[in-house]
């Protein structure tokens, strides 16, 4: 017997025993039937695929038909398309932060409006996402309730308090403040003792657009709190705004950066080293252009996904007295400029082997599916914009071996689609179900303006 029928007859052997074992089970089964697979990986859509889940995991994938086990849901994907729960990798969720002219405070305890925020990103298929700082009762009680079942959420992964220099970049009464090592010890401690799932940085002097300058950051500092985290098996990431800065804190050790560079064209060596470093870069293109969007174009809050998760009165209020804002800030302009720039720059670094991951710095599900535009605006291939949205967000939370792609054995996050994103992402949009942890998500009972 050659080699190739060896591995073709294992192969078989072991698929039959997964379907053994999910068959014999008393198991909660799906199986999706017929549809067009695009896994998040890159790979080419396969179609007339089935997937059979068996409680929160994928069992099995084939281009065969599947006989399931008796009372298994079935999901007819006939015409449709199966892609990866989608993933938001830069959020603030609301309600927990408000702004006064002393800074950020802490808002109400109450969690009625981050929970409808929480419900809009399901609602657009978004089904991971991390809050990169908050308050940290808030947003850790959250993602309490969320893995403990107790809330209808995507899955919450948080910093909790960001880490910082006093004074500088997001530096507020909820934050971790420190300037010397090492009597910073205790108060990274104190922050470890919650649990962050990622360690958020901030290294900006800002004095860039209409900012001024302010306190940072030493390298030095930044280094010796990114190895103490490391050491305790946290990931880490920061927020940087310029190549120079990017570059030194990439090798200080982060791990990952939480935003592209906007103050100005990257390099090609900056480029090449994304691309050989594989450091995950989060996009984060939709916060600068949110501003110039409504001020110029506010009929985008007409479109079904935001009627669905905005209220009227929110976005009555969006289309006035926000809208005016917007458009007497000289930050609105500075930042449509400098938009353009960071999409060729994250262009560039996804040419160049890079690894680009969705976010938004935003608060609501339907914005993560403006960054997929701006992506695909930037020269992007849809296809790619899958992974990004899936994968990548995986391998930034350092979660690849469970999450972001539609392979046996990994979590069951998933999202059907009525047509086909590699070819528009727009398509994205068209949403059939949502289905989370094997468990198809009830988009008729979230706490939503379109189910009011």
């Amino acid at each position: 017997m050659n080699i190739g029928n060896l591995t073709r007859i294992l192969s078989i052997i072991v698929a039959a025993a997964a379907y053994i074992c999910v068959s014999t089970a008393d198991a909660d089964t799906l199986l999706i039937e017929n549809v067009t697979l695009i896994d998040g990986t890159g790979r080419p859509p396969v179609a007339g695929a089935w997937v059979l889940v068996d409680n929160d995991r994928i069992r099995l994938i084939s281009r065969d038909s599947i006989n399931p086990p008796t009372k298994t849901r079935r999901i007819d994907g006939t015409g449709k398309y199966l892609i990866p729960g989608l993933m938001d990798l830069h959020i603030h969720l609301q309600g927990g932060v408000k702004v006064t002219p002393e800074g950020l405070v802490a808002a109400d305890a109450g969690k009625s409006r981050g929970i409808r925020a929480l419900h809009s990103y399901l609602y657009a298929g978004v089904t991971s996402i991390y809050d990169a700082g908050n308050v940290p009762d808030y947003i850790l009680s959250l993602r309490e309730d969320e893995r403990s079942g107790k809330l209808m959420s995507p899955r919450i992964f948080a910093a909790g308090g960001i880490v910082t220099y006093p004074g500088s970049h997001g530096s507020s009464s909820f934050s971790t403040l420190v300037d010397s090592w090492p009597e910073a010890i205790p108060a990274l401690d104190a922050h470890i003792k919650r649990g962050p799932d990622i360690l958020k940085l901030t290294f900006e002097e800002r004095g860039w657009g209409a900012r001024p300058m302010i306190p940072k950051l030493s390298v030095d500092l930044m280094q010796r709190i990114i190895q103490y985290y490391n050491d305790r098996g946290i990931r880490t990431t920061v927020h940087t705004s310029s190549e120079y800065r990017a570059r030194q804190a990439i090798f200080a050790g982060i791990d990952t950066l939480t935003h592209p560079v906007i103050q100005g064209p990257v390099t090609d060596d900056f480029a090449r080293l994304m691309g050989a470093k594989k450091i995950p870069m989060v996009t984060t293109l939709t916060i600068g252009e949110n501003y110039s969007r409504l001020a110029e174009h506010p009929e985008y809050l007409d479109e079904p996904l935001y009627r669905a998760t905005l209220t009227a009165a929110e976005i009555k209020t969006l289309k006035t007295d926000k809208r005016k804002e917007y458009q007497e800030r000289k930050w609105t302009w500075w930042m449509k400029i400098m938009t353009t720039i960071a999409q060729d720059n994250v262009r560039k670094i996804h040419e160049a082997g890079g690894i680009l991951v969705a976010g938004t710095d935003q608060t609501t599900g339907p914005a993560l599916h403006r960054e997929l535009e701006l992506l695909a605006d930037a020269g992007i291939p849809p296809s790619d914009i899958i992974r990004i949205a899936t994968l990548n967000g995986a391998i930034f939370l350092g979660k690849e071996r469970d999450l972001g792609s539609i392979e046996e054995g990994k979590i069951a996050d998933l999202v059907l689609l009525a047509a086909d994103p590699t070819t528009d992402i727009n398509n994205a949009k068209q949403i059939v179900q949502v289905i989370k942890g094997g468990q198809i998500v009830d988009r008729s009972k979230l706490d939503l303006p379109v189910n009011e």
